[in-house]
């Protein structure tokens, strides 16, 4: 029977060489999950991350304008105080006349906004240079939008299978029962595309915004299994020795 290779078989420098590369990854991906949290949370008025706040980014609020839902959210810490986030819904409410935005609004965001939203800044945001620019975001809020989704789908695809391929290809020297470690490395491809396949018809169907949180949460405990088990297996397991009778 053939003999594959196993973290017994591994040398030192390529134990140090994987668990660098899982550790690095790992922190990685709990800075993701952070970027996550401050990204969108607050969208639904209230501290923290919740499933609505997921609901709001995909499908939209519909009850308040982009603009407000970003001021009233991950973008309020960028104002200088309350009284200048009121001033900007005012403003929205008032009708959002360019009169009022010269006078009020564009300070505010030349002096907190303009440094990201703007073409120099080279970042796929709205720009905010301009009333024209700024009053389109005056309209009601409907979540992201496709050409956004699209974006956003391919870089993860691109980047999160690569992730998950290499750290697939170490945890597979782990010592395990072969239909375990068959199902393992292949669940989080699972979840990833549910989870980013789920972000479309949250698009439609706002309660799938619950399909959202489950696929990305299991995707990110099958990761973290993987990672740790590696680790265990490479530094601290000992597989059984079975005596060969004579």
């Amino acid at each position: 029977m053939p003999r594959y290779k196993r973290f017994t078989d591994a040398s030192v420098s390529e134990k140090i060489l994987d668990s660098m590369f899982l550790i690095t990854i790992g922190l990685a991906y709990l800075f993701a999950l952070l970027n996550l949290y401050y990204t969108h949370q607050g969208r639904d008025g209230e501290p923290g991350l919740s499933v609505k706040d997921v609901m709001i980014a995909y499908y939209g609020s519909h009850n308040q304008t982009r603009l407000g839902a970003a001021i009233n959210g991950p973008m309020e810490s960028n104002l200088p105080s309350p009284a200048a986030k009121q001033d900007i819904l005012d403003w929205i409410s008032h009708g959002a006349t360019e009169e009022e935005f010269h006078e009020k609004v564009e300070p505010i965001l030349q002096n907190n906004c303009v440094m990201c939203h703007s073409a120099e800044s080279g970042m796929s945001i709205p720009h905010f240079t301009s009333y024209a620019e700024v009053v389109k975001l005056t309209e009601t809020d409907t979540g992201a939008t496709i050409p956004a989704l699209v974006r956003v789908t391919h870089i993860h695809l691109f980047g999160i299978a690569f992730i998950l391929f290499f750290v697939g290809r170490i945890f597979i020297l782990c010592e395990m029962p072969v239909w375990l470690k068959r199902v393992t490395v292949a669940i989080p491809f699972v979840f990833l595309l549910m989870d980013i396949l789920s972000w479309y018809v949250t698009k439609v169907v706002p309660g799938f915004a619950y399909v959202v949180v489950a696929n990305g949460a299991l995707m990110g405990i099958a990761f973290g299994g993987q990672v740790l088990t590696s680790l265990y297996q490479m530094w601290f397991y000992k597989p059984k020795v079975i005596p060969i009778e004579m």
